[in-house]
């Protein structure tokens, strides 16, 4: 016998496992899928919820199967009564603290807890309610929403904030019955180093952790004649939608998207890949000046709002690193309120701008105050005063609330005839569409840059060294007789690494390109949920697909971004695009959100 291979029994069959596996993931070899609520496959194996169990012979006790790796000649059943049992009473003691209220819940319907209830035939809890006190709920971050009320301390935030992203805004704190999760010093995520990157919400098996959000402010902006309401969707919104409509993981739905958004009541039906193309153009000719002028290196992007805040928190020594770029979001709406509004003859004050993310980050960065480009634009111009002032950007919603707002009106997804993006704002090009994907805004920068820097031609635009599924991946490019180094960081975790080489002087690396969530947008916390490595892989090939599609795959040969700077802003890094898309940074407190990491 092979002796990393370990034989066992389950239910009777006979089943070859590698050594060191877990007793759930051997159960599913022979098809058998143990129930579970608080695992998370290779991030938390807490074993609070007990849901798990199975029996082992010759044990005198159940063992949690997400817990448990198998010995040699072990026997295990999944369904004997005593197993079948302690199940419905681990249920029922989390349901005896969970509010049911499950009507008014976000997550009616898409919750694991009403889920694995239905499927266990827990229909009521015979316990009383354990917990000291009903808590109040936290509202005081721009992007999430916390309920510890709704908490069922299956502990999947706390352990995907501390060890994918390596913030620890969140812990286990009190004891006993007092055990909840919170923030230091229980003082709100606001107060806390939180990064609004929403990977809590996509984890949290309830409604404990949900999005702000801002439908209810969009369907007003729709039906109030005196705006003119444009939207801007994502890159990663066209694999994510269909999803959420109930159309397959990884559905590709770009124009079945642009309708459905035109029945919502948009005046304008805008992409947010446009300024993708744009914010290249300036990021790519921003590399270039550093390279050309010893200006500070590595240089790092700066479209992840989730990003920014950690490097601001955590790493403020080290901004200088970052591009002043803003995101597309951002530019997007900087652009729609000066340019467009220019060229369409409609006053900015009455534009507004709503986009649709992945990210739930992205509403903390639309309230940023730095973030009024276009008023101060207009500002001199328009003689504006400060109780007049705008953000670029209005509201922001996420995937997940768009699938809501098109389920309210009651459209029929499914059978929408697509339609296209309006102009000039929706033309794009490849190199727009991969920002969906970890790897693809280095890909989409290189493509323009290493043309820009070469004067040839670059035949094949696609660098697969940047397309592996790894936490950190780097490629060496070869431009003259230079050699460039590049690397993606995917997620915090891994751009600390990156960091930690910068800040110790032993970063090799020319350009590095950082996303906060799990392979990227296609993976953010507005995303549909689940959002496992097996579903957002289906999304990754649907972003590669629609690149492969497009007629034109560098952003430097989108002829709507030639026009605009051609009419408007006259060149990359001109004064006019250094005022409208780019921007600077803040040192945050890094000493006091030290401290709190150290405590937690």
């Amino acid at each position: 016998m092979d002796e990393k291979m370990i034989n066992m029994t389950i239910d009777g069959q006979m089943v070859e496992v590698p050594r060191g596996t877990k007793i759930l993931d051997a159960c599913k070899r022979v098809g058998i899928t143990v129930p579970t609520l608080c695992y998370l496959a290779d991030i938390s194996s807490y074993g609070s919820c007990g849901v798990c169990v199975v029996e082992v012979e010759n044990s005198r006790r159940l063992v949690r199967s997400c817990m448990h790796t198998v010995t040699e000649a072990m026997v295990v059943n999944t369904h004997t009564p005593r197993v079948l049992h302690a199940r419905r009473v681990n249920m029922e003691l989390l349901l005896a603290n969970h509010p049911l209220l499950c009507t008014s819940c976000e997550r009616n319907l898409s919750c694991e807890l009403q889920s694995l209830a239905h499927r266990l035939g827990v229909r009521e809890s015979r316990f009383p309610r354990t917990r000291a006190q009903c808590e109040e709920v936290d509202r005081s971050s721009p992007s999430l929403i916390r309920d510890p009320n709704a908490c069922i301390l299956c502990n999947r935030c706390v352990e995907v904030c501390e060890s994918v992203q390596t913030v620890s805004a969140i812990a286990m704190i009190g004891r006993g019955l007092n055990t909840k999760v919170g923030t230091f010093n229980d003082g709100g995520l606001a107060a806390s180093p939180c990064t609004n990157c929403g990977q809590c919400a996509l984890v949290c098996p309830t409604g404990a952790i949900v999005e702000k959000s801002c439908e209810d402010e969009v369907f007003a902006a729709l039906a109030d004649p005196s705006l003119t309401v444009l939207v801007q969707t994502a890159p990663a919104i066209r694999v994510g939608l269909g999803e959420a409509m109930g159309l397959g993981e990884g559905a590709l739905v770009t124009e079945q998207m642009v309708s459905a958004l035109r029945r919502l009541g948009f005046d304008r039906v805008f992409d947010t890949q446009f300024t993708a193309d744009l914010t290249i153009m300036e990021e790519a000719h921003e590399l270039i000046h550093r390279l050309t002028n010893n200006a500070p290196l590595p240089m790092i992007t700066s479209c992840s709002p989730g990003w920014i805040k950690f490097i601001e928190t955590f790493y403020p020594d080290q901004v200088d690193h970052l591009s002043s770029c803003k995101s597309p979001q951002q530019m997007f709406g900087a652009v729609a309120k000066t340019y467009w509004a220019k060229r369409a003859g409609i006053d900015p004050r009455t534009i507004r701008v709503v986009s649709i993310m992945p990210c739930t980050a992205k509403k903390y960065e639309a309230g940023r105050s730095e973030m009024d480009g276009a008023y101060t634009w207009w500002k001199e111009g328009m003689g504006l005063g400060e109780g007049e002032r705008f953000a670029d950007v209005d509201w922001v919603l996420t995937t997940r609330e768009l699938a809501r707002m098109l389920a309210r009106i009651g459209l029929d997804f499914a059978t929408l005839e697509g339609s296209q993006f309006d102009d000039p704002l929706g033309s794009s090009t490849g190199g727009a569409v991969i920002f969906a994907t970890s790897g693809g805004g280095m890909e989409a920068a290189l493509r323009t840059a290493v043309e820009a820097l070469t004067g040839t031609v670059l035949e094949n635009v696609e660098f697969s060294d940047l397309r592996e599924r790894k936490g950190i991946r780097e490629a060496a490019l070869t431009i003259g007789e230079s050699t460039v180094r590049v690397a993606v960081a995917n997620t915090l975790g891994n751009a600390r690494i990156l960091l930690d080489q910068i800040k110790a002087g032993k970063s090799p690396y020319t350009f590095i390109e950082v996303m906060t969530c799990p392979d990227g947008c296609i993976g953010g916390g507005g995303q549909p949920i689940p959002s496992t490595a097996e579903i957002r892989a289906k999304r990754i090939a649907s972003i590669w697909e629609e690149d492969r599609n497009k007629p034109i795959r560098k952003s430097h040969e989108n002829p709507s971004v030639t026009e605009l700077y051609e009419t408007f802003l006259t060149a990359p890094l001109s004064p006019v695009s250094h005022a409208l898309l780019h921007t600077s940074y803040t040192k945050g407190d890094a000493y006091r959100y030290g401290q709190i990491n150290d405590l937690a």
